[in-house]
């Protein structure tokens, strides 16, 4: 970026702006989240004015940041765009579908422009000078809602007033330092005079007498960098005795308090969820920093726990007694730390609105989305993985199942289709639901394709397994080749993803009723419930979501089928045996054969198998720790953990071993 950006808008040589930089691109992207999500739901017939102002609000906003920092190419596009919303909200024009096309492109291209400039690319690296010219151009073309004065008056200078901005509870008092820079950087914002406090006031709280000519809103805005907007209040002017000289001077008449700016939504679902909460920013790197300790905290307290087994009961009823209650707070404590992770599925489900309204623009079709559950939380980590499966499942319900609008009214439905998202906590799991009522998947076509592409089909295939069929890898019924669908590149890709984060995906349909789609995952990747198992001198774990019981099981329900595979009857139905010893290559001893031998079943993909192990060890929660990135990838394992004993033991992958060879 050019040096002008460290001290544009009036500022000093010597004051540096960038170090607000971060805060401007958080909040400018809010507001354009906020901005498009508006946009999207807007009426054209019959637009809400509230959504018009907050439109118009997020453009002014990301303006009056980008005019401070000297982000000329960011200001050019805002201020046409604010122009374009004032005439809208005044009901000078009338909206159309036109413009909020381009507004939503020039959201893209803002977006753009925060990102380039975020990185260092600076000015010119997106053109946005055919959006300034179509926005323009939308004033002479629009029809008026209302005559057109010959003549207008040119906007008086707003009068300048004097007011009492109250800042805190700061966290640090150097704060206040920064908001009196603040003010003398930026010419024209105002005068800040820090004053005494007034009795009863909170000693975190310092109050200032304000000078300016500036509207509330672009004072909110640029007090915020420096301290949260909930702590900033602009109250009308009042003097203590100290502010007035002792007397010597008579104070002004009160003002009528100003009414602050509406709250801008950053996104409308997300803003329910935290519009009575203070939130406070805090970087990934800090958090994952404080995770990892927690991890080592549970880890220390299993290894207490441990030794603690080996001690005398009654000797040490004491230390028992508080390591049980140690780990009652360590579990409470856990909980807390991990929900700092936690984000809302609003955070991924507000991409899609528009997405969708684009791709349905293209293909020709109406399609109505509807969002189930977007408070329902997940790990950060895991949010920025599932996005893209979730997007390409989206595109092919509306690319391969949805009908174009002749079809749907052809075969007695609405013109306009639906596709349904849901998220909802299932046990230890969040479950992921995409559903559509499009057309469903046509079992002989899908058949006939897989045979085509030499596939060997047994005859009496169920309905389950040939829609498995379409997570081959190059698998696609698409007749022609588009640059939507047809390749057949993407559903095992999205199975491959979702397993990799320990989930499982299943597929249902019916033809011509619609598809759907549900995803399972964990709701954390760092800390997990897991059942310890013996396999000669190693220890393992399972996830515990995926055990479904255990058991010893005589010699008359084992039966060896052709070769060296065994089957297991579990109440009616026969399991495949998974040997442990086996699979990971451990030795289990003379005499692992003579008793009776123990079965752990598990589930994963719709499949169960029955797992041989030695011995059960236990239930407890392990620290998971990604073994591909401190070693290597190892074929049936997905990560590993630190026992309480200090030594390592792996975690089994399970929807790896429901489809070992065979089975």
């Amino acid at each position: 970026m050019t040096d002008t950006h460290h001290s544009s808008a009036g500022g000093g040589p010597n004051f540096d702006l960038t170090q607000f930089y971060q805060v401007f691109f958080e909040e400018a992207s809010e507001s354009l989240a906020g901005m498009e999500q508006q946009l999207l739901e807007m009426h054209v017939d019959a637009p809400d004015d509230e959504a018009l102002n907050a439109v118009f609000r997020c453009a002014h906003s990301i303006k009056g940041g980008a005019a401070t920092f000297g982000f000329d190419d960011v200001t050019s596009l805002t201020h046409v765009m604010e122009t374009l919303l004032d005439k809208l909200r005044r009901h000078e024009i009338d909206i159309n579908t036109r413009m909020v096309d381009v507004l939503l492109a020039s959201g893209d291209a803002l977006r753009s422009m925060l990102t380039a400039h975020q990185s260092g690319e600076g000015e010119g690296a997106v053109e946005v000078q055919t959006l300034i010219d179509t926005i323009q151009a939308f004033d002479a073309e629009a029809p008026r809602t209302q005559p057109q004065t010959t003549a207008q008056a040119p906007t008086p200078k707003a009068p300048e007033r004097t007011l009492t901005l109250l800042a805190g509870p700061l966290a640090s008092p150097s704060l206040a330092d920064d908001l009196i820079a603040l003010f003398k950087e930026i010419g024209g914002l105002g005068r800040l005079d820090r004053l005494a406090p007034a009795e009863g006031q909170d000693p975190l709280t310092v109050r200032f007498k304000l000078t300016t000519a500036s509207d509330d809103g672009d004072l909110l805005d640029l007090c915020c960098f420096h301290v949260p907007r909930e702590q900033i209040q602009l109250l009308p002017w009042t003097e203590t005795d100290a502010d007035r000289g002792y007397g010597l001077f008579e104070a002004p008449a009160p003002r009528a308090p100003a009414s602050p700016p509406p709250a801008v939504p950053l996104v409308a679902d997300r803003a329910q969820v935290l519009a009575h909460e203070t939130t406070l920013r805090v970087s990934v790197e800090k958090v994952d920093q404080l995770i990892n300790l927690m991890g080592e905290l549970v880890i220390t307290r299993a290894v207490l726990a441990q030794r603690a087994e080996k001690l005398e009961l009654g000797a040490h009823q004491q230390l028992i007694s508080g390591l049980t209650d140690l780990e009652r707070t360590t579990r409470h404590l856990q909980d807390a730390v991990m929900s700092i992770r936690m984000i809302p599925m609003a955070v991924v489900f507000n991409r899609f609105p528009r997405m969708l309204r684009d791709l349905a623009s293209r293909l020709g079709k109406q399609v109505e989305l509807k969002t189930v559950g977007e408070a329902t939380e997940l790990d950060k980590g895991l949010i920025e993985k599932i996005t893209d499966p979730l997007t390409h499942l989206i595109r092919n319900s509306l690319d391969h199942g949805i009908e174009s609008p002749d079809e749907r009214l052809a075969a007695g439905k609405s013109a306009q289709g639906r596709i349904t998202l849901s998220a909802q906590h299932s046990g230890g799991s969040i479950l992921i639901e995409v559903r559509d009522d499009g057309k469903g998947l046509d079992r002989e076509r899908i058949l006939a394709k897989a045979r085509l592409n030499g596939m060997a089909l047994p005859d009496n295939m169920s309905d389950q397994d040939v829609w498995q069929l379409i997570f081959a890898p190059g698998f696609s019924t698409a007749e022609v080749v588009t640059d939507v669908s047809g390749r057949g590149v993407g559903m095992d890709v999205v199975k491959r993803n979702i397993l990799s984060l320990g989930g499982s995906v299943t597929l249902d349909s019916a033809k011509g009723a619609g598809t759907r789609v549900q995803v399972r995952l964990p709701l954390t990747l760092a800390i997990m419930d897991g059942m310890t198992v013996g396999v000669g001198k190693e220890i393992y774990v399972l996830p515990l979501a995926s055990v479904v019981e255990s058991f010893q099981a005589s010699t008359a329900v084992v039966k060896t089928m052709a070769g060296t595979s065994r089957v297991v009857k579990v109440r009616d139905d026969w399991l495949p045996v998974v040997a442990l010893d086996a699979v990971c290559d451990v030795s289990r001893g003379a005499d692992a054969s003579v008793s009776p031998p123990i079965m752990v079943v598990v589930a994963a993909e719709g499949r169960r198998v029955a797992l041989l192990v030695d011995e059960l060890v236990g239930q407890q929660q392990v620290v998971v720790k990604n073994l591909e990135a401190n070693y290597r990838k190892v074929s049936n394992i997905s990560g590993a953990t630190i026992m309480g004993d200090g030594r390592v033991a792996l975690i089994l992958d399970v929807s790896a071993l429901v489809q070992a060879d065979g089975y």
